[in-house]
């Protein structure tokens, strides 16, 4: 009988075969073009079963009653039903399976309800729990999904959807697996028509679960947490480059995405991203939940375009802070390693922003969090390509700079609360002291990837932040007082010296203007021996551009410079301009740091180092001169004690002069001058060893309790060096100058033979407003006992000065507003009476050659004073 052969049922019953169980249908079947007469018994089928030849008995029996039987189904049905075998077990019929297809490819108008058939066939074996035709069922989408391509694939789409959405609820973990295995598929799909309404929110969720699936055994759990993985995988790659989809970058979305990721990335914590890319795994590591979780995140970031990174990465930070991940620094790290090396190179920038964002946000919480935070900062920076930090470099730097402040208060303070409330949390100072040098160090990781200009930007930045005495001595908070300014003033200098380290430009000049050089030099000196050390140490980075000051880490008589194998270069012309403008502000400071008191080895070493670097980096002629006629300075401080220095302190700055000499006369070169250093070495280390550094600079110093005034061959003579040196070019009458430090007004006072020579300035002052023109303001007198009357009271006068400041500090911070308001108009109004007074002074009419000027009304005017009759003061006339 063909099966394409339409039949009219006229009459049929049921019957059963009660040995075999078979039941079968009795029916009347004609042709539709050949209905026979009635009586006629063609067309019956067998009245008895093929298998045991017993007559059929009747169960059911239905008289006119058309209905449709199997060989009357729709082709597509039947091409379905083939494909399924009587025993699961067998699988899926492939020939079937093939015409399927085929009829698939060939009537794709037919695909959207082949689809949902299939779809009405599964749901019906999952509720009736034959899993085998449902592995079946799956299958054949999987095919036929692969298969077509065509404009109706939507709606087929829509139909396997439904079905893979039935597995994903189902509670057999299998299930579940096998409808994220056939969404995995689907995903790698690209389709060729654009879908405008469908959604994978549902995916989304449901993968996520499953990425926490808390399954008893713990091999399911693994499978299930994977399949969830995979499943969220699938659903970015399928949705993330295709603009008519939903949007996957949404936060709905990347809170429950990112979160299930980071939850699988914690569990395999013990697997270290080693690289870029887990490439080099091997196959057993990418079967873990752990290694696959990070080329799903990879992948995500690498596909994040600019708007999207901050969706991206603040799921990263709430979960880092739910779940207190900060504190233990290691996961956070690696997840932002992650981040950092997935991303594009271009939006690095924006992931450092959201971190320093963070910084902010949490700024009240521990400090071990902050930390953290700031810890992981550290480690973008390194990873994050030159010059990544963007446009708002020095954004960065202030608000690493805020959190360091913030952090110098709250030490001291005790509470996060600047009020000290009760309720407040208690600060641990280690704590603190932990974060803070944590923030140094970012400080130093973000300068290293700034470009040279940049650099210098952010140095400027920084110093402009240091409280200098006397200037802005209120940057610390209320609550920290001077100890608050002094912790802030160490913690930014150290900061600097991070900035410093590896500094290099060709044009120092330009890299340290005055209004850098200037304030820092005026740390040199200040009492506390910490300050000027960092200073020290600042300047020698500065100076230091061919990373010689290792080489000079300790001070030691070294007879051949050689083996250190130093490099320089010729000094260029840009470092001849800055000694120039420089030089003798340097020396002065060095000069005046070797009279400190509680200077130590510390400080000295890196004296040494300075003047090292100097000479290898900075040097011609002139300056080797003035270094050399520095050295001979410090010995001449040394013996004099007019600063009443402690045996230690002579004994070191000795042991400096002397080491600095050898090493400068081994770099000049003039045999004359090394061997007159020689011998006086060779005398020291005979006689007075406490004079040399390998008796000084040690752990406990052989120095005596007291110390004569030493005298004769112990002692480099500035007349000899002058002899020796005058004979290879160099200029002997600046040699033969003792060095003096340059005072406050040193270019007015270098201008005078002497400045202990007796000068008598007499200043007269004429008032003009006054009619007694004959009275004059009598003369003063400066002698060389007024100047040193007036330095040895200009110490009482800064401490008053300061005094005075500190007051009027005060008073501004703590007087009401109407009592500030009054003070200041009472000022302007003073000021503008003594600008009034000085118009009327300055503004006269032009000299007139009569004489006086009768005016009306009888008034007589004074005659104006020619230039040339004009009596000018001493310091005016050249």
């Amino acid at each position: 009988m063909s099966s394409d052969v339409c039949f009219l049922i006229t009459h049929q019953d049921w019957r059963i075969c009660r040995p075999c169980g078979i039941l079968r249908l009795s029916c009347r079947l004609y042709p539709a073009r050949s209905v026979p007469s009635p009586g006629s018994s063609r067309g019956f089928l067998p009245q008895e079963c093929p298998r045991t030849s017993d007559p059929w008995r009747p169960v059911l029996k239905m008289t006119g009653v058309c209905g449709c039987c199997g060989a009357l189904r729709p082709r597509y049905k039947r091409l379905v039903d083939n494909i399924f075998p009587e025993d699961p077990e067998d699988g899926l019929v492939k020939a079937n399976m093939e015409k399927l297809t085929f009829y698939a490819l060939s009537a794709p108008e037919k695909l959207d309800r082949i689809g949902a058939y299939l779809s009405e066939r599964l749901c019906r074996d999952v509720a009736r729990h034959r899993y085998g035709y449902v592995c079946i069922a799956m299958e054949a989408l999987d095919q036929l999904l692969m298969a077509c391509h065509c404009q109706s694939i939507n709606l087929f789409v829509e139909s396997f959807l439904k079905m893979v959405r039935k597995l994903l609820e189902a509670d057999k973990p299998n299930l579940q697996i096998l409808g994220t295995n056939s969404f995995v598929k689907f995903a790698n799909i690209e389709e060729d028509t654009p879908s405008y309404h469908r959604s994978y929110d549902f995916f989304v969720s449901r993968f996520s679960e499953m990425c926490h699936s808390s399954y008893e055994d713990p091999d399911i759990r693994t499978k299930i947490r994977m399949a969830g993985i995979k499943g969220l995988q699938g659903v970015v790659r399928k949705t993330v480059n295709d603009e008519l989809q939903a949007n996957i970058w949404d936060p709905q979305h990347m809170d429950k995405i990112v979160p299930s990721l980071l939850f699988n990335l914690q569990q395999g914590e013990g697997t270290e991203s080693r690289s870029p890319s887990p490439l080099q795994a091997t196959e057993k590591e990418k079967e873990s939940p752990a290694e696959l979780t990070e080329r799903c995140f990879r992948e995500l970031l690498g596909r994040a375009a600019y708007g999207n990174i901050k969706n991206a990465v603040k799921p990263v930070l709430m979960h880092l802070d739910n779940h207190a991940l900060w504190e233990g620094k290691s996961f956070a790290i690696r997840c932002f390693k992650i981040i950092m090396y997935s991303i594009q190179s271009q939006h690095s920038h924006l992931v450092i922003q959201q971190l320093l964002g963070h910084l902010d946000a949490n700024s009240k919480n521990s400090a071990t969090m902050r930390a953290g935070i700031v810890e992981v900062l550290s480690e973008a920076a390194v990873i994050a390509a030159s010059g990544s930090v963007g446009p708002t470099v020095l954004e960065v730097f202030n608000t690493l700079l805020k959190q360091l402040r913030l952090s110098v208060d709250y030490e001291l303070t005790g509470s996060y609360d600047s009020c000290g409330n009760i309720g407040s949390k208690i600060i641990k100072e280690h704590e603190e002291r932990q974060l803070q040098e944590a923030v140094i160090k970012t400080i130093g990781s973000f300068a290293n990837t700034l470009p040279t200009y940049q650099r210098s930007e952010v140095m400027l930045f920084i110093m402009g932040k240091i409280p200098i005495p006397g200037m802005h001595p209120s940057l610390g908070s209320a609550n920290s007082g001077f100890e608050g300014s002094r912790m802030i003033q160490v913690m930014l200098l150290k900061s600097l010296l991070q900035v410093t380290t590896g500094f290099q430009t060709t044009n120092m000049l330009t890299a340290l203007p005055s209004s850098f050089l200037d304030p820092l030099l005026s740390f040199t000196l200040m009492e506390d021996a910490e300050i000027r050390l960092l200073v020290l140490d600042i300047l020698v980075s500065l100076i230091d551009r061919h990373d010689n000051r290792p080489k000079f880490s300790s001070i030691s008589i070294i007879s051949d410079i050689s083996v250190l194998k130093l490099k320089a270069d010729k000094c260029s012309r840009q470092d001849n301009l800055f000694m120039k403008k420089h030089s003798q502000q340097l020396y002065r400071h060095i000069y005046l740091a070797c009279k400190e008191e509680n200077s130590g080895k510390p400080h000295f070493e890196t004296l040494f180092a300075l003047l090292a670097v100097i000479s290898m980096e900075l040097a011609n002629e002139e300056v080797v001169v003035d270094l050399i006629r520095l050295a001979l300075a410090m010995q001449d401080l040394a013996l004099a004690n007019e600063e009443s220095l402690p045996v230690y302190n002579r004994c070191a700055v000795h042991a400096l002069s002397a080491a600095y000499l050898n090493l400068i006369c081994q770099l000049t070169t003039v045999p004359a001058f090394c061997q007159h250093v020689h011998e006086v070495l060779e005398t020291r280390l005979k006689e007075v060893p406490y004079m040399l550094p390998e008796d000084v600079f040690i752990e406990k110093p052989r120095i005596p309790r007291a110390l004569d005034r030493p005298e004769g061959e112990v002692l480099f003579l500035q007349s000899k060096i002058t002899e020796v040196l005058g004979g290879s070019g160099y200029n002997t009458d600046r040699l033969a100058t003792p060095y003096i430090p340059q005072l406050t007004e040193e270019d007015r006072l270098s201008k005078r033979k002497s400045i202990g020579e007796t000068i008598s300035l007499q200043v007269e002052v004429e008032s003009r407003n006054s009619p007694e023109k004959e009275e004059r303001t009598p003369a003063e007198e400066i002698t060389f006992e007024s100047l040193k009357k007036a330095i040895v009271d200009s110490v009482g006068m800064e401490e008053q000065e300061r005094e005075r400041r500190r007051q009027v500090v005060e008073k501004f911070q703590k007087a009401p507003f109407e009592e500030i308001a009054a003070h200041c108009g009472a000022r302007a109004t003073l000021l503008q009476s003594k600008l009034n007074q000085i118009f009327e002074i300055t503004i006269r009419p032009p000299p007139s050659p009569s004489g006086t000027i009768t005016a009306g009304y009888g008034q007589t005017q004074s005659r104006s004073v020619p230039v040339y009759e004009m009596k000018f003061p001493d310091l005016c006339v050249y």
